[in-house]
């Protein structure tokens, strides 16, 4: 079964560092709730069952990193991770979306993970049975006696002058297989035709995704399984090929239980925008704010711990970890329901970024926003280089552009840099060809930009 790495909380934070700059006081206290996963999992005693997760509420404007935490600490962690905006939620007896329908997600998620780790340890057997299926079609092995036929004294026998060279055949043709000399020869493969099963509207239009997949396995799984032939390249032939036999090799029901094990106990859930559900006067009222607090409600026994059923078994949530975040410009913290709350005890505020955050944004993770254009620079053979002062001015005038439009954080780093290299973006390859290089200096950061100090108006760029 699929674990978390054993890791520190302190080597957790230095893998988060890798990737996001600063917040540390957040990183701490996400770590600690990974860690203490793990330890949960050591607790031997029946106090285990009781051990809950503290789940926690990440205050600070957009853009400083709340999401990007969360889905790292996954990552890390090897687990289920599903992100889910509060703000699209509905309440129950209204035509949406329903809060169990991010449980289900996370479900989703889990048996991607565990069926992805049961396909590497399959993918050799099946790679041997594809490779037999594809010898079978480009050479039918000989059946019953050949033309110089065999000895029908028993043990006597001997094999068929027909089936030594049918063999031998088999044996130079598996070779080329392996060399990969036959890849683009066609060949014609028997495979599953998919059902077409059309689900329209049902009832009063509440059934959400994740239950309309299950109406819709259910159908198919009735139906009968029909097969088409198709042609296609020997290299297109094995894909297909190894999909249909490594899923003969998986025992879907195995895949199904320790998914569910695997969100149970390793799950995270992260809600954004849960201060847009929050009551702006913290005390209820007519119209919007009835809907908020319906959501709200809703939201408490599946953070509090609760059975939801899903298409492939029933989920408890008591031990599934949930990350929620928001602003929190308009409303406070405290003008979420009290129950609310109580389920998140841990509260960090994170902190705005500033204009060295902004450089060292751009400089240091391994996923640096410069890192990521030169790497689609270099795909077609052109070199991109920046300054260090080049990097500065454009870490300031993201900073500047914050403060007097409006403040997204590290997203106005994406403004900036596909204002300054869209150009260039544009010329490769017709103007500018292979192997070419682009020296980006803090000059031309400031003629190419200086558009958008003098204008302000950036909605137009703004993601």
């Amino acid at each position: 079964m699929l674990t978390p790495l054993s890791l520190t909380p302190r080597q957790i934070v230095e893998e988060l560092d890798k990737y996001i700059i600063g917040q540390q006081d957040a990183k701490r206290n996400v770590a600690i709730a990974l860690r203490n996963r793990i330890r949960r999992m050591m607790v031997t005693s029946d106090i285990q069952k009781d051990i809950v997760p503290n789940n926690i509420l990440l205050i600070g404007s957009t853009g400083v990193g709340k999401t990007e935490i969360a889905r790292r600490l996954a990552k890390i962690a090897n687990a289920p991770f599903t992100k889910v905006e509060a703000s699209k939620f509905t309440e129950v007896g209204y035509v949406g979306r329903d809060v169990e329908s991010m449980v289900r997600d996370l479900v989703e998620q889990s048996v991607h993970l565990v069926r992805d780790a049961k396909k590497e340890e399959v993918k050799v057997k099946a790679a041997e049975a594809v490779e037999e299926i594809l010898l079978d079609i480009l050479i039918p092995p000989v059946k019953g006696i050949g033309f110089g036929g065999t000895s029908n004294s028993g043990e006597g026998s001997v094999p068929s002058s027909d089936e030594e060279l049918n063999e031998r055949t088999r044996d130079r043709f598996r070779e080329k297989l392996r060399q990969g000399e036959l890849e683009d020869r066609k060949i014609e493969i028997q495979v599953k035709a998919a059902a077409p099963v059309g689900i329209g509207m049902v009832g009063n239009g509440m059934m959400d995704d994740a239950s309309m997949a299950g109406l819709q396995d259910m159908i198919s799984g009735m139906m009968p399984k029909k097969t088409k032939k198709r042609k296609l390249s020997i290299s297109e032939a094995r894909k297909v090929l190894l999909e249909e036999e490594v899923s003969k090799l998986i025992d879907f029901d195995e895949v199904k239980e320790e998914a569910i094990r695997l969100a149970e106990n390793n799950g995270i859930i992260f809600i954004d925008e849960i201060d847009k559900i929050a009551s702006k006067s913290g005390k209820g009222g007519g119209g919007p704010d009835v809907s908020r607090e319906g959501v709200q409600r809703d939201l408490l026994p599946i953070v509090e711990g609760s059975s939801v059923t899903t298409k492939y078994g029933v989920i408890h949530t008591d031990h599934v970890l949930f990350i929620a975040a928001g602003a929190f410009h308009v409303s406070k913290p405290s003008d979420l329901i009290p129950e609310l709350q109580g389920r998140f005890p841990i509260r960090v505020e994170l902190q705005s970024l500033t204009k060295e955050d902004f450089t060292r944004i751009l400089k240091e993770p391994k996923n640096a926003l410069t890192k990521q254009y030169q790497a689609l620079f270099e795909a077609e053979e052109v070199y991109l280089d920046f300054t260090d002062d080049a990097i500065e001015e454009i870490a300031s005038l993201a900073f500047l552009i914050n403060q007097e439009v409006e403040n997204i954080g590290a997203r106005r780093l994406h403004t900036v840099m596909s204002h300054l290299l869209n150009d260039f973006l544009f010329e490769v390859p017709d103007l500018i060809g292979p192997n070419s290089k682009i020296r980006i200096t803090k000059e031309m950061v400031q003629e190419r930009l200086s558009s958008l100090v003098k204008n302000r108006d950036l909605s137009q760029y703004i993601l």
